[in-house]
């Protein structure tokens, strides 16, 4: 299991200063999505640092083909549900599509994740104008976790689910956007789909933590889709995507076993019968 020294006893719950502790120490931080209170308790349990309560639960979850037509008050039940279910965790929701267009809009979303949701950081994607809104949180006490390189509620802007930062200019960019996030006050910075180069370049030359997902092993923590790195979805995975088991198999078997044993009169048993 991850890590003894996180037994449940002797656990302190995970704070936005100790991730940044955990950067300055080269201690890496371990990070999996939740969407419900049985998987933020295992995770927990299994001593991951972060829970991330994605709009990803838009395709994992609810079966769009996007992360756009998940709503805030999705994000809200599901991160409260996931809060129930976690103790030491830091609990990060993403602000879903168009929910922080400007500084007061993303204030009373961002509101309604942590008050309602319980979430202790908030999640938003790109930079531009969005380093304003950082800087409006982050000045009201709201942590914030950045999200650039692909970033999923940009998918049609950016022609599909690609790499981003190759090249030159290109990496000159997102290196630029890097620092920015940074320094409008963001806590944390996901890179996703990046070139593991360009990505251990930003980690080396920002101060908060890089969690990275198809970035390399330099970033200073590592996500993934939970369904994915159990292997609860079938079908080819993307690259960047470890499968650390076969749910995917397992749960299918269990259900044909018991359609299997209703069908032959088999199930409930005396055992099963009050």
């Amino acid at each position: 299991m991850y890590a003894n020294a996180k037994s449940a006893g002797a656990r302190a719950p995970v704070t936005v200063p100790r991730l940044h502790e955990m950067k300055s120490q080269g201690e890496k931080i371990v990070v999996l999505t939740a969407y419900d209170a049985s998987f933020a308790a295992q995770a927990d349990a299994a001593g991951v640092d972060v829970l991330l309560v994605g709009d990803s639960l838009g395709m994992v979850v609810q079966g769009h083909s996007s992360t756009l037509p998940v709503s805030i008050d999705d994000m809200v039940y599901h991160t409260a549900a996931v809060a129930r279910g976690n103790v030491h965790a830091l609990l990060i929701a993403d602000l879903p599509f168009m929910t922080f267009p400007d500084a007061e809009t993303a204030l009373r979303s961002s509101a309604r994740l942590m008050s309602k949701g319980g979430a202790a950081m908030v999640k938003l994607e790109g930079a531009d104008y969005v380093c304003d809104v950082i800087d409006a949180l982050a000045r009201r006490s709201v942590p914030v976790c950045a999200h650039l390189g692909l970033t999923p509620q940009s998918v049609h802007k950016l022609g599909g689910y690609r790499v981003q930062g190759k090249g030159k200019v290109a990496g000159d960019q997102l290196l630029a956007d890097a620092k920015a996030v940074a320094a409008a006050g963001a806590d944390l910075l996901v890179l996703e789909a990046v070139p593991a180069a360009l990505a251990k370049r930003i980690t080396s030359e920002i101060s908060i933590p890089t969690i990275g997902i198809g970035a390399g092993v330099d970033c200073d923590g590592q996500v993934l889709v939970w369904t994915d790195m159990a292997g609860l979805r079938p079908g080819p995975m993307a690259r960047f995507v470890k499968q650390y088991a076969d749910l995917h198999g397992v749960l299918l078997k269990a259900a044909r076993d018991f359609a299997d044993d209703v069908a032959a009169g088999t199930f409930p048993g005396p055992e099963h019968t009050f």
